[in-house]
C-alpha cells in the first residue's frame, strides 16, 4: 500500500514538471512609466547635492543610480529644482533663521 502511494506521488510530480516544461514560455511585460521627477533636500547628508548640482559627469552618474533605484531606466534631467518645481505651501519662515537650500531635481525617464 505504501509503495502505491508513494508511485503515485513520483508520477504526479513527474507528470506536474512535465506538464510544465510543454507549456509555451511567455513573457511578462511591465506597463511603461511615464517620467516622474523627484525633489531631494540639498541637506540629505549624503553629499548627493554637490554632484548633481554642477550637472558634471558624476552628476550623471548619481542620477541614473537614484532613477535605477526607484525602478526607472535613466535620468533625463537633474539639477537645482527651479521655483516652479516645488510649492510655497509652508508659511515662510521668520527672517532670523539662514535661508533654506533649493532642493535637487532629478526627472527619470523610461
Amino acid at each position: 500500500m505504501r509503495r502505491a502511494i508513494a508511485l503515485i506521488g513520483l508520477f504526479g510530480m513527474v507528470g506536474g514538471g512535465l506538464s510544465l516544461a510543454v507549456l509555451p514560455a511567455s513573457e511578462t511585460v511591465a506597463a511603461p512609466k511615464s517620467a516622474q521627477t523627484f525633489l531631494i533636500p540639498a541637506s540629505d547628508g549624503y553629499g548627493v547635492a554637490d554632484c548633481i548640482s554642477s550637472k558634471s559627469e558624476c552628476g550623471k552618474i548619481v542620477a541614473n543610480a537614484w532613477c535605477e533605484a526607484k525602478g526607472y531606466r535613466q535620468a533625463t534631467a537633474f539639477g537645482i529644482a527651479s521655483r516652479e518645481d516645488f510649492t510655497g505651501s509652508l508659511s515662510k519662515a521668520s527672517t532670523a533663521s539662514a535661508p533654506a537650500e533649493q532642493p535637487l531635481a532629478i526627472t527619470c525617464g523610461p
